[in-house]
């Protein structure tokens, strides 16, 4: 009886220690949120005991007043090139793509491959990690005046690349960096090729479903079930609706045009489960995507992998990606010297009003989480 009670004394010590701890994760989201005046952000994080803590604030839609929560899905932009460059990494360790090929030995049949920028240089390598000289074609006025001009269009890969032909690379293969979507639509088209499967079919058999992500979705299609409403703000680079998301759930753009550019939506849970598989090691070799980072613009010390941002943090070296679709943000961090990782997430990318940036966000976060363990 005594060894009871006291097991007893030590379960309630402990549940009134740990509640403290989830009350002030939850006040500093809270604060920030209000600091950085962010519509809704969501926030997990899973630690080096494998334990996930999930928390929301804010608004899914401030108009008609509905919470955030941990249920809704968020697009995550460019963080969809981590299942991009995981799948290329699988099929890189079968023997079927080649890291240091031409991109012309898969492409170079395409009449139009040969006006792509550094079309006879590019490697495989190079598109992966943006060191092509092949510039982005989604800011480009005729896209974005093309993609307002047909909302509801699906766009084939083909001819999201017509944007970009017979323009001057940026620089030759090899000999600069820079960020570019473009690049990850020429990784799809090898993907499928190699294959012979659709990209999202491949995801789903090789990532979503033995890992079971199941709410991790493609954006597919322009009505996404369960997404909350994006706040793009006014004047935005995409000259789209401050809200991108009409009153009958559809998008004001068809968002499949993102596709191997980022292409995925998920709930915040399901995007750090991922992170926290694919920086362990348990879905590719790890080492092989860290392997030869060219350094990167994306603030000091960056460099970029296959498919992954390294940076230097105030917590240690951290691995994951940022994501921007018009309406939402993510940012996907992971501390290997901690194993610990943070996936964060909002429905805004209204860049003129927000006052603090989604990454310090995130490193506050992490400092008031290491501090409360």
């Amino acid at each position: 009886m005594k060894q009871f009670f006291f097991l007893l004394q030590l379960f309630l010590v402990f549940i009134a220690t740990a509640q403290p701890s989830n009350e002030r994760l939850q006040s500093k989201l809270d604060s920030l949120r209000v600091a950085g005046n962010y519509p809704g952000l969501s926030i997990s994080i899973i630690g080096m005991d494998n334990k996930q803590l999930n928390f929301v604030s804010g608004f899914s839609d401030i108009e008609k007043n509905l919470r955030l929560t941990t249920k809704h899905l968020l697009m995550q932009g460019s963080v969809g090139k981590t299942y991009v460059a995981a799948i290329a990494i699988m099929l890189i360790k079968e023997g079927k793509l080649n890291l240091d090929e031409k991109v012309a030995a898969y492409l170079g049949n395409y009449e139009w491959y040969s006006r792509l920028p550094n079309a006879s240089s590019i490697t495989v390598r190079q598109i992966m990690n943006h060191t092509s000289g092949v510039m982005r074609y989604e800011f480009k006025p005729d896209f974005i005046n093309d993609l307002n001009a047909m909302p509801e269009k699906t766009w084939k890969p083909e001819e999201l690349l017509q944007y970009v032909l017979d323009e001057k690379a940026s620089f030759a293969a090899g000999e600069g960096w820079e960020y570019s979507d473009t690049n990850y639509i020429l990784l799809g088209m090898i993907i499928e090729l190699v294959t012979g499967k659709k990209y999202y079919e491949l995801v789903n058999e090789r990532i979503l479903k033995p890992f079971k992500l199941s709410d991790t979705k493609p954006t597919d299609k322009i009505l996404l079930p369960g997404i909350a409403q994006g706040y793009a703000g006014k004047d935005n680079e995409f000259k789209l609706k401050e809200k991108v998301i009409n009153d009958d759930g559809s998008f004001v753009i068809n968002p499949q045009f993102e596709w191997t550019g980022g292409g995925i939506y998920s709930t915040t849970e399901d995007l750090a489960k991922w992170g926290k598989l694919l920086y362990e090691g348990k879905v590719v070799d790890t080492l092989l995507m860290l392997k030869d980072p060219a350094p990167a613009k994306l603030g000091r010390d960056s460099k970029y992998g296959l498919g992954v941002i390294i940076r230097q943090t105030q917590q240690g070296t951290s691995y994951g990606h940022s994501g921007f679709f018009p309406g939402y943000m993510t940012e996907l961090f992971y501390f290997p010297g901690k194993k610990l990782c943070i996936a964060l997430q909002t429905n805004s990318s209204d860049f003129k009003n927000l006052k603090m940036g989604l990454q310090r966000v995130v490193m506050e976060f992490a400092k008031e989480f290491i501090a409360s363990q």
